[in-house]
């Protein structure tokens, strides 16, 4: 949105400004500090709590002035305001003494202290003695599930969670409830919130009334957090976090902010998944045994290479199998040890040709690949097979907004900023823009849709191609089309070609290859027309788009080479193969293989199978570069350090490497090293060297440091082991200190370990870290995009399927269906969302549970794929007749490949 530069005058200084964006906003923009609680930049202004107040002057004869609240004033060209005006002052410090006086006095106690926005807002605004003597209002706190704490007492009434929860992210279970002047914000009854994002609470609330339940299990000072960029590992969306370290215990999780990918936010699976890296499954030491029929026994470490060497010599065939979850680098180091031929991915068939079908298409077909900010500016979207909610939560967030832009136009055309929510939202009433999903069965999004779909994967590809027939006005696909199928394919296909800036979204976890040819079919009818179009794939893992681009085979590929000719040596990299193939193929492939390794941090049942079991780290313990659904490259960096045996899986690999060429084990060698290496044998991911600084970064010859100024020191830390201070960790890979030592000033956007800046402790201290509000960070958003759009449509660079899956005979066709909690491996063993995994289920409509003759609750037998599974039934209404959804890789579940033909049996 171009907006003109306007001159204003603050405090008798002139400014420049964009013409029409609120005066709190461009303040800020420009480093002034006016104290503020209910102004949010995702949120926009509502004026509720009276703080941000300055005077206005009419003009340069005007000495007199008038206090407004400057997140409700828009900038116009000869604006006059004071923030330091003393009327201003004194309004903002009564109106902070007024909310002040049923607050409790407990910052000590208070999980916020020390991080707090209202101490900052409290000293910012001169306020510094209490007079209030009455009894102070109170409430009862609730219970609000696992991972948030409640204290009712604190709130200031900022409504910001109110409007976080509901208006922003959508969620129903979360209210303010009133009376005179006794105001609650909270659920109707206690319970566990429902929203998939209600953790970002504890960010968004500028007190401690929602603090991180988690974080309080093993609480510390936020000041004693040593913390270090990293990005979220949870999903393929790439969304950037801050983990914060204390006592070689990862404590929490925090958003980071990446004006580009996930903005102010986070998912509650990002957020609280992360207590993986303190699980009692953590593989902590080597283990070995020497017959397959013997228990894993514990190695020591100088034992390990004696025990490795002969697995790994010249004269043995090696094989290895990558894995999605991996960082490029540990990849590329198995790549480079077992050469090409013999490196395979560690997914399905199915799943690979999907990925590189999707990455084929945004390489080529000159399509625009969007960020996640790019898609909430969406005027139409289209989402086809794709629960984007369960399988990519900041995506389904991002789409959301889209469904706003409608009102932010109207609103704009009538003269009312787009910022100022509550007259945005009033005009608009319930007018959203156009999303349409078609998937199998009801989406949390469907409350924001103009119209869903419910049918099977060869209905929604069915409707798909359709919708792309009626672009090219060529003839409605052939077939047994509904009217329902026709009707809604031209409506969309009309809207689409309305739209400025039409959305494709179409995913690959439904593992149908019909829905993914679909969404690209429509994306190139519309790119056919020179129509400037969106699409985006969701992928299965963190990494899936950067194994993607590396050469290999796939699983089955694996399978089917050591079923013929064997190997002496398989190893396989942090990947569990019970999730991806059937018991009796992962059971084969290690029959032919003489020894297996295994390198992982979980204790999963391919860890519990290795002939050789080594302690790889966790994403808190290590350094790698992964590449985000939108081929965004971004790296992660340790913020502790493993423990003693414990190495990151490259720095195994390298050493193994070692031995093979040399039969002598070597260093595990430097992290720039492997970067160099992988970048000269694989030039797609040359642009990761050029960008993403080395470990010789320095700012005026000092590192950036993990710790604040804050910091309590580390004299007494380790008393109880040694009475003499141990030396600070070095870390020789990175540019990031493990001290309080160095350069915190402006480190590039990549390297933003903690924010915090004098006189702003609590997280809205990322102001000074972006450009603007709602902008990017200075010097950049992190990542680097490794797929670009190609300069000129190549049509013929993507091969479209035409054929439909259907269900065989009379049987039932299986779907796969995805849980946020729970589907997931590795945050499916915090314990704290391991609370909310749902036992698995058969979901079947009213009427089919009526044919069953079962009822909600029941077990049936399920037999599909060759497997059989008793699971209960849920009644799920949304499902067509026929269909049934599985929901899929829950802990302990075996693989399912779906979807399928399959038999229901009542027990």
């Amino acid at each position: 949105m171009e907006m003109k530069v306007v001159n204003i005058r603050i405090d008798g200084k002139p400014y420049e400004a964009h013409e029409g964006k609120s005066l709190l906003d461009t303040a800020l923009s420009l480093g002034l500090y006016i104290p503020h609680f209910c102004y949010h930049p995702a949120l926009g202004s509502v004026g509720a709590c009276r703080l941000c107040a300055v005077k206005k002057f009419r003009d340069t004869n005007d000495t007199r002035g008038r206090i407004v609240m400057s997140c409700m004033e828009p900038v116009v060209d000869g604006l006059i305001v004071s923030i330091n005006d003393p009327d201003a002052k004194a309004f903002r410090a009564a109106v902070i003494e007024s909310l002040m006086t049923n607050h409790p006095h407990d910052c000590p106690v208070c999980d916020e202290g020390g991080e707090c926005h209202l101490q900052d807002m409290t000293v910012m605004s001169g306020h510094n003695y209490r007079r209030f003597d009455f009894r102070k209002r109170t409430h009862n706190d609730q219970y609000l599930g696992p991972f948030i704490s409640h204290e009712m007492n604190r709130c200031i009434q900022c409504y910001r969670c109110v409007r976080f929860y509901r208006d922003y992210a959508g969620g129903r279970d979360f209210n303010v409830f009133a009376t005179h002047n006794n105001v609650f914000f909270g659920r109707h009854e206690d319970g566990t919130l429902q929203n998939e994002f209600s953790g970002n609470l504890v960010e968004v609330c500028p007190t401690g009334v929602f603090t991180d339940k988690t974080f309080r299990e093993h609480y510390t000072r936020k000041w004693d957090l040593s913390n270090a960029p990293s990005v979220c590992v949870h999903c393929s969306v790439g969304c950037n976090i801050i983990a914060g370290e204390r006592y070689d215990t990862l404590r929490r999780i925090m958003n980071r902010y990446n004006g580009a990918v996930n903005g102010y936010f986070i998912c509650d699976r990002g957020r609280f998944g992360y207590e993986f890296v303190n699980g009692k499954d953590r593989i902590l030491s080597p283990r070995t045994r020497d017959s397959r029929d013997l228990e894993q026994a514990e190695m020591p470490a100088d034992q390990v290479f004696t025990a490795l060497e002969p697995l790994f010599s010249k004269d043995r065939k090696i094989m290895g199998i990558g894995s999605p979850r991996a960082s490029l680098e540990s990849n590329y180091a198995l790549l480079r040890l077992v050469g090409e031929e013999n490196f395979f991915h560690g997914i399905s068939g199915k799943e690979q040709s999907l990925t590189r079908a999707a990455l084929q298409f945004m390489q080529n077909s000159g399509i625009v690949v969007p960020s996640l900010k790019q898609v909430e500016k969406a005027d139409a979207v289209i989402i086809l097979g794709e629960d984007l909610t369960n399988t990519a939560p900041m995506m389904a967030l991002a789409v959301r907004q889209a469904a706003r832009n409608i009102q932010i136009t109207e609103a704009l055309a009538k003269g009312i900023p787009f910022w100022n929510d509550l007259p945005v939202r009033e005009l608009a009433q319930d007018r959203k823009s156009p999303v349409y999903i078609a998937t199998p069965v009801k989406d949390s999004l469907d409350d924001v849709a103009e119209r869903s779909f419910r049918g099977t994967p060869a209905g929604i590809s069915k409707l798909g191609f359709n919708i792309s027939s009626v672009i090219k006005r060529q003839a409605i696909v052939p077939g047994d089309n509904d009217d329902e199928i026709r009707n809604l394919a031209e409506q969309i296909a009309r809207t689409l070609l309305k739209a400025e800036n039409p959305l494709v979204i179409a995913g690959i976890t439904c593992l149908d290859g019909n829905v993914l040819n679909a969404g690209m079919s429509i994306a190139s009818s519309l790119l056919s027309l020179n129509k400037k179009v969106m699409f985006i794939p969701v992928l299965p893992e963190s990494n899936s788009m950067g194994l993607a681009l590396m050469p290999g085979k796939s699983l089955d590929d694996a399978a089917d080479t050591l079923s013929v000719q064997g190997t002496d040596t398989l190893i396989i990299l942090e990947n569990d193969l019970f999730r991806r193939a059937d018991e009796d193929t992962v059971a084969n492939m290690f029959g032919k293989s003489g020894r297996v390794v295994v390198l992982d941090y979980l204790n999963n049942p391919t860890a519990r199978a290795a002939d050789i079991l080594l302690p790889a780290t966790a994403f808190a313990e290590s350094q790698g570069t992964i590449v985000n659904n939108e081929g965004r490259a971004q790296r992660y960096y340790k913020v502790l350090a493993a423990g003693e045996g414990i190495k990151e899986s490259w720095q195994w690999l390298n050493q193994v490497s070692g031995i093979r060429s040399d039969n002598v084990p070597v260093s595990p060698g430097h992290f720039d090293d492997i970067v160099a290496s992988m970048v000269t044998a694989l030039p797609v991911f040359s642009a990761i060297k050029e960008y993403i600084p080395d470990a010789d970064f320095r700012m005026l010859n000092a590192k950036v440091p993990r710790q604040t100024f804050r910091y309590s020191g580390r004299t007494a830390m380790n008393a109880h082991r040694a009475v003499s201070e141990k030396r600070v960790r070095q870390d020789p890979d990175s540019p990031l200190a493990f001290s309080m030592e160095g350069r915190r000033e402006s480190p590039p956007s990549s390297l933003v370990p903690f924010y915090w800046t004098p006189g702003w402790n609590s997280v809205q201290a990322f102001y000074n870290y972006i450009d603007h509000p709602n902008g990017s960070m200075k010097g950049g958003d992190p990542g680097i995009r490794l797929i670009r759009q190609a300069e000129r449509v190549n049509s013929g660079s993507f091969e479209m399927i035409t054929g439909y899956f259907e269900s065989e005979g009379d049987g039932w066709l299986i779907v796969p269906l995805y849980r946020v909690f729970g589907s997931e491996e590795l945050s499916s063993a915090a314990s704290s969302l391991r609370q909310l995994v749902d036992d698995p289920a058969i979901l079947v409509n009213r009427r089919d549970a009526e044919r069953l003759n079962v009822d909600d609750g029941d077990s049936v037998r399920l037999e599909t794929s060759g497997k059989r599974l008793v699971v209960k039934v849920k009644i799920e209404n949304s499902l067509v007749s026929g269909v049934a959804g599985l929901t899929v890789n829950l802990p302990g579940m075996n693989f399912v490949d779906l979807p399928a033909s399959g038999e229901i049996l009542k027990i």
